[in-house]
């Protein structure tokens, strides 16, 4: 979960204005049209298959509105109508590559692409970035206006996603874009992903880079251009994967300086007597130590494979441990159901459960399951391969799938159903980040391509 550092920012809550929002009696834009073509009678029998139709289905929910285009990132029912955020749409680049199949690489070039228009055709800049999300289709917001293009606009320009204010820039979401497009100069050896991969790297060396004591790479700037003052632990850890392909298909040793300023922040976070990385630094000072975050456990060893290191899966998968079911507070999950899996930070296991997340929001389930964390920790564990890991990582797996079978029914993406049990929930009941967000069992792009990426034993994070 990139875009995020401290507790008052997150990629969800945003980068310049957050939004608490019900989604009660809410419906995308188009409710009620047929169904996409494809998306409706097909049965795919294994998991991955069904994952794959929905992240198809996802993409393809506005066939009206033009043939560039984006994959929504939560079904309609989140009340975030037809958004999409970069690090998602990164996520299903990777994840129709992990297919490795011609089919998946059509898509992976198609979403590369629509990041590169975006890059190119920015309403305000020309420098490289990149916005927390877009739109991608039509909808009436809750005021009663209209936002009633796809994702490119009349006059041309990439549709951000001003009506939520996902229009600032975090170091995380472009090292995310930057790496789904440097996976597909490496595939496709095609120079325009290279080229666009670069660009990010040189826009987060402009705006990121700080001389202050913990060095490393800062937050990134809001809607407002201003640069924040805090340093990711997994933004940087995302920069080290970065740098290191850049370094490798350029050839310019300048990366490998860059990555190892990264790297050297990363380990600066490390806690050797628990066996875990901190969140950051909220001063450039002084270490965060509360919350302590899921992802920066798993997604440290898929960039660094380091063997000093790889304790943070065990204290991931033992300290951040829930399992959900009906009988647990504020549980929305079926009876006769339960799901094992991991939360998202530690203070999630201490959220207060007498109290909304947010405005307009359900009361949280301190065990409810993180299924995009509990898949990147399936990954890493298989990467690990250490004694235990595969049969824990098969379990986790099993959890995963049987979310997607089960959890999540009836839900749309602009208005059209899915294919049948496609797609993964982000969680299994609404759970409190710790980070002044939540989530919801809403299904997923993120959770379903990190689903996708660990079944198929694809890292991302490998340089």
């Amino acid at each position: 979960m990139t875009g995020r550092q401290g507790p008052a920012l997150s990629r969800r809550s945003l980068i310049g204005a957050g939004l608490g929002i019900s989604a009660a009696g809410l419906t995308a834009a188009g409710t009620g049209q047929a169904l996409a073509a494809g998306s409706a009678g097909t049965r795919p029998s294994s998991g991955p298959a069904r994952g794959r139709a929905f992240l198809t289905a996802a993409m393809d929910a506005y066939p009206d509105h033009g043939r560039i285009r984006l994959t929504q990132s939560y079904t309609d029912q989140a009340g975030l109508f037809s958004t999409a955020f970069t690090y998602d749409n990164a996520l299903a680049i990777l994840a129709h590559l992990a297919a490795r199949t011609p089919a998946g690489l059509t898509r992976a070039k198609a979403l590369g692409d629509a990041l590169l228009y975006a890059q190119e055709h920015d309403p305000a800049h020309d420098d490289g970035r990149l916005r927390q999300a877009y739109n991608t289709g039509p909808y009436t917001f809750y005021d009663g206006s209209l936002q009633p293009d796809g994702f490119v606009r009349a006059d041309g320009t990439a549709n951000v996603g001003t009506q939520f204010g996902f229009t600032g820039t975090a170091v995380g979401d472009m090292a995310w874009a930057g790496i789904a497009l440097s996976a597909l100069a490496r595939r496709t050896g095609a120079r325009r992903f290279l080229t666009g991969a670069v660009r990010i790297g040189e826009w987060i060396e402009r705006t990121g880079r700080t001389d202050e004591p913990l060095g490393g790479y800062k937050f990134g700037v809001d809607g407002a251009n201003q640069k924040l003052p805090f340093t990711s632990t997994e933004h940087n850890t995302d920069l080290v994967c970065l740098f290191g392909r850049l370094a490798l298909l350029t050839g310019d040793r300048v990366w490998r300086e860059r990555q190892a300023r990264a790297e050297a922040f990363v380990k600066r976070m490390w806690e050797p007597s628990g066996g875990f990385f901190y969140t950051g630094t909220n001063d450039g000072v002084t270490v965060n130590k509360s919350p302590i975050p899921e992802d920066t456990q798993t997604w440290t060893h898929l960039a660094l494979d380091s063997r000093r290191h790889s304790r943070s899966l065990d204290w991931a998968a033992a300290e951040l441990a829930v399992l959900d079911h009906s009988g647990r507070t504020n549980s929305t999950v079926p009876a006769g159901q339960s799901y094992e899996g991991v939360t998202f930070s530690s203070a999630s296991l201490l959220a207060n459960e007498g109290a909304p997340i947010a405005d307009g929001q359900p009361r949280p389930d301190r065990n409810g399951v993180w299924f995009e964390g509990t898949a990147h920790l399936a990954l890493a564990l298989r990467d690990r391969g250490a004694r235990g890991d595969e049969a824990r990582a098969r379990g986790l797996l099993a959890s995963i799938e049987q979310a997607q079978d089960l959890l999540g029914g009836t839900q749309t993406v602009g208005g059209r159903e899915l294919p049948e049990r496609a797609g993964v929930v982000s969680a299994s009941s609404p759970l409190d980040t710790g980070f002044g967000f939540g989530y919801y069992p809403y299904r997923h792009t993120g959770a379903t391509a990190w689903y996708l990426m660990a079944a198929a034993r694809f890292n991302p994070l490998q340089a």
